[in-house]
């Protein structure tokens, strides 16, 4: 799908464009100082071939590795110009901008063998689908500092059927490189560009730092999220989302090697998106969620065509928590799941987890949600060692099929207001009442428990 016109930031027709500046809030009302890059090259000048058949990956390791001589001197940008330019797994450097001319299509090689294989996350232990190590993404920056990956609507195109053909024969050597990741780095924009077929994820920062998505359309079949992974402070807007599975996925770790690890994603702020997921969930929070979860701000988002709306998903021994989130202004259309919280959802890497640790699922507030056309509105089942808590609904109206049950509800205690269909007797706890619910302060951009 192409993104509108409307949508494209000014930015795309910036020549060059480095960032500036600090995201402090999380929120989306951060906006970094954009700059022209004082030096730029063509992947052209490298030998590259926009052919869709020549292998490009040499030419953009050689154009990056010479870029990188101008870190200290105000950055460069790489210019991708109109082809299709086929290549294998490449690393970027900081104080960089990867900018696609409209018409550039970036493609991913089908060829395993030029995709490099590197070893697992720590917060994992191992590859998401087999023990060991995993292919690297397609375009990769480790500990880097203010990376612009931009363009007047570009494309990178994982060409992912050969990954999901391995993935769904089981022939798979290493689990499935993603389309773009980043590990350990800060101040990074991805914006104005269109995403297709990523072999497993689009957009995979992973324990990452100011982070802003913008005026993006991604779309694949099953088994391609958006991930954000151990990180904080996170801007996704004015976006397009249709994937076959989870459409956004905010995860922290696996079980130990999440709770050892100990990073959570956290301040992350989530608007103005439209998210279709086919065969999973518009948002989903976990399962790998042991490094915890919270601070979360979700508002101004139509959801439709989805299996399941807003999920959050753990099962024993992930530990971790998935607190302080904040959802508001939902629309929602052709939706089975409205609203899900499962206690018992989740794969373990190995036998080495320990079933008692519990995870916790605390302060979630849901208001101001439209439906139309909804299957089962929530299906709350909570860990009976640790009931879910504080789960608030407010100012929810959904069109529910007649011939099913509206709520499903155990080890869970909420409250409830102006609730339709009427929730059940868990989500409207005499016990409970609104100032145990989470709310967000929107005047400072604090978070708070009312």
């Amino acid at each position: 799908m192409k993104m509108p016109v409307a949508l494209l930031l000014l930015l795309a027709l910036i020549n060059a464009i480095g960032i500036n500046g600090e995201m402090s809030s999380g929120l989306c009302d951060y906006k970094p100082s954009l700059y022209p890059r004082p030096h730029s090259v063509s992947i052209l000048e490298f030998g590259a071939v926009g052919d869709g058949k020549t292998l490009n990956t040499i030419a953009f390791q050689n154009a990056i590795f010479y870029l990188k001589s101008f870190a200290d001197k105000g950055g460069a940008q790489l210019y991708v110009p109109p082809g299709k330019w086929l290549t294998g797994s490449f690393n970027l450097t900081s104080h960089l901008t990867l900018f696609l001319e409209k018409g550039a299509v970036i493609l991913g090689s089908q060829n395993p063998s030029h995709w490099d294989v590197v070893e697992p996350l720590p917060s994992y232990g191992r590859g998401i689908e087999l023990p060991g190590k995993r292919y690297r993404s397609l375009i990769n920056g480790y500990k880097l500092r203010d990376v612009v990956i931009t363009g007047d609507n570009g494309t990178i195109d994982g060409q992912g059927s050969v990954w999901w053909d391995s993935f769904n024969s089981h022939s798979l050597n290493y689990s499935r490189p993603h389309l773009v990741e980043f590990i350990e780095s800060e101040r990074l924009v991805v914006s104005n560009l269109t995403f297709l077929n990523a072999p497993a994820y689009n957009i995979h920062p992973v324990y990452c730092s100011n982070v802003l998505v913008q005026n993006m359309s991604l779309s694949a079949p099953p088994q391609s999220p958006y991930t954000i992974d151990s990180s904080n402070n996170v801007c996704i807007e004015d976006s397009i989302i249709e994937m076959g599975y989870d459409a956004i996925a905010l995860k922290s770790g696996w079980d130990e090697y999440g709770i050892s690890y100990d990073r959570a994603t956290r301040d992350v702020h989530i608007r103005r998106v439209h998210i279709q997921s086919s065969s999973g969930s518009s948002i989903a929070f976990g399962s790998e969620m042991s490094g915890g979860i919270s601070d979360v701000h979700v508002e101004q988002v139509h959801l439709y065509n989805s299996f399941s709306g807003i999920e959050f998903r753990t099962t024993k021994g992930r530990g971790g928590y998935i607190k302080g989130i904040y959802i508001s202004d939902i629309e929602m259309e052709n939706v089975n799941l409205a609203f899900g919280a499962i206690g018992d959802l989740g794969l373990h890497p190995d036998d080495n987890f320990d079933p008692n640790a519990l995870p916790v699922l605390d302060q979630i507030t849901l208001q101001n949600v439209t439906g139309a056309n909804i299957t089962i509105a929530g299906n709350f089942t909570g860990i009976q060692e640790s009931p879910f808590t504080s789960i608030c609904l407010f100012n929810v109206s959904l069109t529910v099929s007649a011939s099913t049950t509206s709520w499903i509800c155990s080890s869970v205690i909420g409250f409830s207001e102006s609730v339709f269909p009427e929730p059940c007797p868990e989500l409207m706890n005499p016990y409970s009442n609104s100032s145990g619910c989470y709310s967000l302060l929107i005047s400072d951009g604090k978070s708070a428990s009312l």
